[in-house]
């Protein structure tokens, strides 16, 4: 393979193989990886301005049957530590979210095998008959199927409930990697990929806008790095015209501290900064088809992040002013919505607050500087 050839077809926004993506990351310059992913952001994103965002990664319950092995959150159900989330305690945290700017919660737990249908349909109305201009970044397809199979039902009819009760929109989590070889290793009871692919694309349908996610760093290959990337692109150019689909795509290393992939099988993430940025670079080249790439702040840090945004990157995701799932992994890094803004600045670009939708939102009048310390 010539990489100018290469070049020349993801400048032309073309589609790469995976065979094609694998040379171009293994033996390509990083400096020739960052141009071209560039100029790339540059023509899908002419504004040249970089989105965040503020909103809450709140949990609904810590139970899960799931049992990955890269998770330190979950619960097995009866265990002293287990909880499912009063909503009195959603009243407070919303009304503080709120203050802090937010408009958005990204809504999340575990495979709890009493929490059905119902309980989301009446959660989701109860939240939005409080609060109707909060939005609803709900579930992800690992909890969806969860629920699909609990039900008896199926997926369309499970993303259609949830979305006349409030879904705005749908995360991308329980990806990891969307080869089932890795996920029996890490994730057996979560739904196989071919599912998890299916489920976003029933999303895309009814014009549910989703996000798409790759947790790498573990025991996959390079190989099954990019045929998750290729997963993801077919899965886009199946969609309705009409509909977004992936709006955005994240890709965040596996945080290893204390987890089982770790202490059993001797799994650590062993990824370097330049092999972070190269991936955020390949990214932004095999999914030309998906607009946003966001770099993961939460799990690589400030710097290597802000380097990101020459790479391709062009979103900087959340403050999340609340986040237990990664952290509990050992993800350390913090930002509050004047830190995230500066951090951008000091990269050479302009931040811009956004929604969910990437639309693009006003710096509220009255917010409050987010100071948890959890």
């Amino acid at each position: 393979m010539e990489l100018e050839n290469l070049y020349q077809k993801a400048l032309s926004f073309e589609f790469l193989t995976v065979e094609e993506g694998v040379y171009l990351f293994e033996h390509a310059p990083l400096a020739d990886l960052m141009y071209v992913a560039n100029e790339l952001k540059t023509k899908q994103v002419p504004h040249g301005k970089v989105t965040w965002i503020i909103d809450r990664n709140l949990n609904t319950t810590n139970v899960c049957i799931a049992n990955c092995k890269f998770c330190n959150f979950y619960r097995i159900p009866g265990h002293p530590e287990a909880y499912i989330t009063d909503i009195e305690t959603y009243k407070r945290k919303i009304d503080e979210t709120i203050r802090y700017g937010g408009e958005q919660l990204l809504l999340q737990g575990g495979h709890h095998p009493d929490l059905g249908l119902n309980y989301y349909v009446t959660l989701f109305k109860e939240l939005k008959s409080l609060y109707p201009n909060i939005k609803l970044h709900t579930l992800g397809p690992p909890e969806v199927a969860h629920i699909t199979k609990l039900e008896k039902s199926t997926h369309r009819q499970v993303l259609e409930a949830l979305k006349e009760a409030g879904l705005d929109s749908l995360p991308g989590p329980g990806a990891e990697i969307l080869t089932d070889r890795v996920r029996r290793l890490i994730s057996k009871g979560k739904c196989g990929s071919q599912e998890w692919l299916d489920i976003m694309h029933e999303a895309h349908k009814l014009n549910i806008t989703t996000s798409a996610t790759m947790m790498f760093g573990h025991v996959e290959t390079i190989t099954e790095r990019f045929e998750h990337l290729v997963k993801i692109r077919e899965i886009q150019s199946r969609k309705p015209k009409t509909a977004k689909g992936f709006i955005a795509f994240i890709p965040w290393t596996f945080q290893d501290v204390d987890t089982l992939l770790a202490k059993i099988r001797g799994v650590h993430n062993l990824t370097t900064a330049e092999e972070y940025i190269r991936m955020i670079a390949m990214s932004r080249i095999m999914l030309p088809n998906v607009k946003n790439i966001q770099a993961s702040w939460l799990t690589v840090g400030k710097k290597t992040a802000q380097l990101c945004l020459n790479a391709g990157a062009n979103d900087f995701g959340s403050i999340m002013i609340e986040e237990n799932v990664v952290s509990a992994a050992g993800a350390p890094h913090r930002f509050t919505s004047k830190s995230i803004q500066q951090a951008i600045r000091e990269a050479g670009f302009e931040p811009q607050l956004r929604n969910q939708q990437y639309e693009f939102r006003k710096i509220p009048t009255v917010m409050e500087e987010q100071v948890i310390d959890y």
